[in-house]
C-alpha cells in the first residue's frame, strides 16, 4: 500500500537515500552497531530505519513507512524504538528528514553542560548554541517532549547521556549538520582540555546565520 499522494518510485528513491544515509552514519563513526536511526518524510508518510537491523543488511525490499500517527503503512519490519522522536519533529516542524546518532564527542558533551558553548560560528547553521535535552528513557514520549523543548528555534540538539537529534530540509542537510555538531563538540572538548576557550557573542552568531542563508551555489 502506498500513500495516495506519493508514487511508488518516489518512495523507492527516498528509501535508497535513507539507507545510504544510515550507512554513512555507521561508516563515519557516528553510530555503533544498530544504534541511532534515520527517517525521511515523503508526503504523509515517514520512512524510517527498522529496530535492531544493521544498516548493511537493509535492501530495497525492506522499505518501512508509517503515517504521522505512527501506524504502519508499508513493510513488515518494526520501526525504530525512537519513532516518537521522529514523529514529534515532523508533527511540529516543516522538517523533511531526521538523523539521530550516538556520536562519541556529542554524547560526552551532553553529560557535561546544558548547552554546547558557541566555540565556532557553525552553530549558526543549527539556529544558535545547541541545547541539551534533559535525560529520559529512550523511546519514551517524555524524551520526545524534552527534545522538542531543546529544539525550540533550533534544528539540532543533544540528548543528555544519549546522543544527537538533527532535522533538515533533506537527508543531506540533516546528515551534514549532524557531522558539524559532532565536530563542534570535539572542538569544545579539545579546547577545554587545553584551557578556557573564547566564545562567540550571540550577535556574531546571528550575523553568520544571515550569511549562511545565502551560502553555496544558486540554481
Amino acid at each position: 500500500m502506498t500513500d495516495g499522494h506519493t508514487g511508488g518510485e518516489d518512495l523507492r528513491e527516498a528509501w535508497d537515500d535513507l539507507v545510504a544515509t544510515a550507512r554513512r552514519t555507521a561508516a563515519d563513526g557516528l553510530v555503533v552497531g544498530t544504534s541511532g536511526n534515520v527517517s525521511v518524510r515523503v508526503g504523509d508518510l515517514v520512512l524510517v530505519t527498522p529496530s535492531g537491523v544493521r544498516y548493511d543488511r537493509l535492501g530495497p525490499g525492506d522499505l518501512l513507512a508509517v503515517g504521522l500517527d505512527g501506524r504502519p503503512r508499508i513493510g513488515i519490519l518494526r520501526p525504530t524504538s525512537e519513532l516518537p522522536l521522529h514523529l514529534a519533529v515532523y508533527r511540529t516542524t516543516g522538517a523533511r528528514a531526521v538523523v539521530h546518532t550516538h556520536a562519541v564527542h556529542a554524547t560526552a558533551v551532553s553529560t557535561l553542560v546544558d548547552e554546547l558553548p558557541a566555540v565556532h560560528y557553525m552553530c549558526a547553521a543549527l539556529g544558535g548554541p545547541v541545547r541539551v535535552a534533559p535525560y529520559a528513557t529512550y523511546g519514551s514520549q517524555e524524551l520526545a517532549a524534552n527534545m522538542l523543548e531543546a529544539l525550540r528555534d533550533r534544528t539540532g540538539c543533544l540528548l543528555r547521556n544519549h546522543g544527537t537529534v538533527v532535522h533538515g530540509a533533506s537527508l543531506d542537510q540533516a546528515y551534514d549538520h549532524t557531522a558539524q555538531l559532532e565536530w563542534m563538540c570535539q572542538v569544545w572538548l579539545a579546547a577545554t582540555a587545553a584551557g578556557t576557550p573564547t566564545l562567540l557573542a550571540r550577535e556574531e552568531i546571528d550575523r553568520v546565520g544571515a550569511k549562511l542563508r545565502g551560502y553555496g551555489q544558486r540554481p
